[in-house]
């Protein structure tokens, strides 16, 4: 075994002996340039490497390199007559255009009904959300109509299992009869409750939401959602974002309709609001409006 391993290293020795220290140095260099395709080739490959993630980028990046190894199999044709070299820039150039047609038709071929065209447009898009992605997101919903006057949930009585964000029209929420604020588009109709509960907790409205208008909304089942960002954590991660801030502009919404003596505007943010709305102070007409949005809160 040892003259074996011995001959082995001395083989190895010598293949880096011929490689590095008896290789031929240039000692005169070409003295003309090479032609405008090679030069073209480099600054296609310079600058297609510099394309951005996505489905977009990866277009950019290959189309940019495809072209760029196009013209290093003509410079190789035309200029250097090397077979070997235009071999090897010719199967790039086909690898790099197939995947090109592979990922136009994939971007090509997603298309959503009219509402999750501006869904995506207004909300998603402006994220930075690909359409591969939101096309996911599609996929596990639903499209439905609510009628003027009908209700989307009654206080009390309706079970929270599934997550609603409208696309057209406008959504009055009460508690007890009183008004607290609207649901304008691109907004959830129901992110508080879907915020109070656990995956596995159930529960139902606390409030009422009642159409003022023909109604628009995308609607998300609650399994089916919760298995969505089981699989996908990124999906997951943006739907949290987007739920906290619609919750904050719902308590911005509930902050605009506190008020304090003559008109004073009142921010529930301050620690003074939650000695006035506590259970222990007496209730007063001053703070009956506490009460009921520190109720909705909760809730």
């Amino acid at each position: 075994m040892k003259p074996d391993s011995s001959t082995a290293m001395e083989k190895n020795s010598s293949l880096w002996k011929n490689l590095i220290d008896e290789h031929p140095v240039c000692t005169t260099w070409k003295p003309e340039a090479e032609g405008a395709i090679y030069h073209l080739a480099s600054i296609l490959f310079v600058v297609g490497f510099m394309g951005g993630s996505g489905f977009f980028g990866l277009l950019y990046v290959f189309s940019l390199l495809g072209l760029g190894f196009l013209c290093s199999a003509v410079w190789a044709w035309v200029d250097v007559c090397a077979a070997d070299i235009f071999s090897w820039n010719f199967v790039l150039f086909v690898i790099c255009f197939m995947q090109f047609v592979h990922i136009a038709y994939q971007v090509r071929s997603i298309t959503f009904a009219r509402e999750f065209q501006v869904l995506y447009s207004s909300l998603f898009q402006p994220l930075g959300i690909s359409l591969p992605v939101f096309r996911t997101i599609a996929l596990s919903s639903e499209v439905v109509t609510l009628e003027k006057e009908h209700c989307y949930a009654m206080q009390g009585k309706t079970s929270i299992d599934k997550l609603s964000l409208l696309v057209s029209g406008r959504i009055r929420v009460t508690v007890d009869g009183e008004f607290l604020h609207y649901i304008f588009p691109f907004q959830f109709l129901d992110s508080p409750e879907w915020d109070s509960l656990r995956p596995t907790e159930e529960g139902i409205f606390q409030v009422t939401l009642t159409a003022e208008t023909d109604c628009r909304y995308v609607s998300w089942r609650r399994k089916k959602l919760y298995l969505l960002f089981a699989q996908h954590r990124y999906i997951s991660r943006l739907f949290s974002v987007l739920i906290g801030s619609d919750i904050a502009d719902k308590l911005y919404a509930l902050n605009d309709r506190v008020y304090i003596g003559k008109k004073y505007h009142y921010d529930i943010r301050l620690p003074n609001y939650y000695h006035m709305s506590s259970p222990e102070v007496p209730r007063s007409p001053l703070t009956e409006p506490f009460q009921n949005s520190k109720r909705y809160c909760n809730k």
